[in-house]
């Protein structure tokens, strides 16, 4: 069973950093295009970095630019968003997506194929 699991999820202050992971099973991510998508409570699910598979050009929406940095490790089949400086806007639902699409997990036309259940990211005083 293809399956993606996000783990790292947790309540943090402004400022506070926090790692989330990304982890496959069933099948491998090396030729997987990969994004993390988050969606605020009230509001629509928006794109917030993406990786490739073919030479890790990365990608980052504008508000999480120079604080969020993506990264994958095959060898243990997972990507990870290093989320640091964080602001209470970033608080929502945090989501993994992969597909063999750049585009896709990008945010552009059709959604991903495979996609984890997300984790929570809260961020207060």
């Amino acid at each position: 069973q293809l399956q993606l699991v996000e783990s790292g999820g947790g309540l943090v202050q402004p400022g506070g950093s926090l790692r989330l992971s990304c982890a496959a099973s069933g099948f491998t991510l090396d030729y997987y295009a990969i994004g993390w998508f988050r969606q605020a409570p009230g509001k629509e699910r928006d794109g917030v970095s993406c990786i490739s598979s073919s030479d890790g050009s990365t990608y980052y929406a504008d508000s999480v630019k120079g604080r969020f940095t993506i990264s994958r490790d095959n060898a243990k089949n997972t990507v990870y968003l290093q989320m640091n400086s964080l602001k209470p806007e970033d608080t929502a639902v945090y989501y993994c997506a992969a597909d063999s699409s750049l585009s896709r997990v990008a945010g552009r036309g059709l959604e991903p194929d495979y996609w984890g259940q997300g984790t929570q990211v809260t961020v207060s005083s």
